[in-house]
């Protein structure tokens, strides 16, 4: 597989998820089967012919931009500070303000991008502190910071260009802009892990993803000492995800007693569920990721992030690439990222 169809796979399928998710992402799941049927919402509820994304998908592309304003200065890049940048002009295009400051982003003049999808109260509030000068303060662990992260390890695995520890702690960094507890950042470090180490490998078994989880939790242990007991949360997490995948219960049943995504923690562990129990199908995966009375876009999102780079691009479903909102925008910046 070529790394080109892995880096259009991992943001075409969290898009995937995220429009998915996002027409039912506040209906508990009665009310989604109820409306969509048994098997749940399973193709995008268009809008005048469109699947529109929400704030997940636009902060992951503002995360992407970032990235690549920062590569700019070939010499000195500040990945960190241009990330930060970027996620304040996206607040901007929330609120309908132009700052002559914050004007890096090209994404920024899309009229879609320019639109309010449900953005995370989180990070307008600690969005709005950073664009008037001041530190944001909060404890929040909500999945707002981890939903975008993923250009953080594709942009970093090309040619090394960063090492896997530098691309978590990236990752983490990013995340802890906005969601300041310990799980509100530690799970996008370990999403960062495992994606770039499916990006080192040209073909993953199921058996590879699992190792790249529990390495990936060891590691965490070692390079946040002062959170270990954060870590072992969320170790815990993942492993009751991954032994819930086993057993005769539906998804609904299974999703529910991980939680309901909400959080960061729960929106990994739910995509770690997804990915054991349907790897390789994305469909099956991120219809899974969807159907509960959680926080669907974000579970699918991220579920479809990850996923995403197993199968590659070519190898998604061919209606989860149609009428997808900016599909060509996230696929230029796919490969930008890869190119740059």
């Amino acid at each position: 597989m070529k790394n080109i169809d892995k880096y259009r796979g991992c943001l075409i399928g969290g898009a995937a998820g995220d429009a998915l998710g996002y027409a039912v992402e506040f209906l508990d799941d009665a009310a989604i089967f109820s409306k969509y049927g048994e098997n749940g919402i399973t193709e995008y509820s268009l809008v005048n012919g469109v699947a529109e994304i929400s704030d997940d998908t636009q902060m992951t592309l503002f995360t992407a931009n970032g990235l690549l304003n920062a590569a700019k200065n070939k010499s000195n890049p500040n990945y960190q500070y241009g990330i930060c940048m970027a996620y304040i002009e996206w607040y901007l295009t929330q609120i309908g303000k132009k700052s002559g400051k914050y004007k890096d982003c090209w994404i920024a003049k899309l009229p879609e991008l320019n639109k309010r999808r449900a953005p995370g109260q989180t990070c307008m509030e600690s969005l709005y502190s950073l664009y008037k000068g001041w530190e944001p303060q909060n404890n929040s662990k909500g999945c707002g910071g981890i939903m975008r992260i993923a250009p953080i390890p594709l942009f970093a695995a090309v040619n090394k260009r960063m090492s896997i520890t530098d691309a978590m702690k990236l990752a983490a960094s990013a995340s802890e802009i906005t969601h300041q507890h310990p799980l509100g950042f530690l799970p996008s470090a370990l999403e960062s892990y495992i994606i770039y180490n499916l990006m080192e490998k040209e073909e993953s078994s199921l058996t590879d993803f699992k190792n790249y989880v529990d390495d990936g939790l060891a590691i965490l242990r070692v390079m946040f000492p002062e959170h270990d007991i954060h870590v072992g949360e969320l170790k815990s997490l993942i492993e009751k995800a991954i032994k819930l995948a086993d057993n005769s219960l539906s998804d609904v049943e299974n999703i529910e007693n991980i939680g309901g995504g909400w959080t960061a923690e729960e929106t990994l562990a739910i995509a770690v569920y997804c990915i054991v129990k349907y790897y390789g199908d994305l469909e099956k995966a991120v219809i899974a990721a969807v159907n509960h009375g959680g926080d669907s876009d974000s579970t699918g999102a991220v579920l479809g992030n990850i996923l995403g780079t197993v199968v590659g691009y070519d190898a998604l479903p061919q209606h989860f690439k149609e009428n997808i909102e900016l599909h060509d925008v996230i696929l230029h910046m796919a490969d930008e990222l890869l190119q740059v």
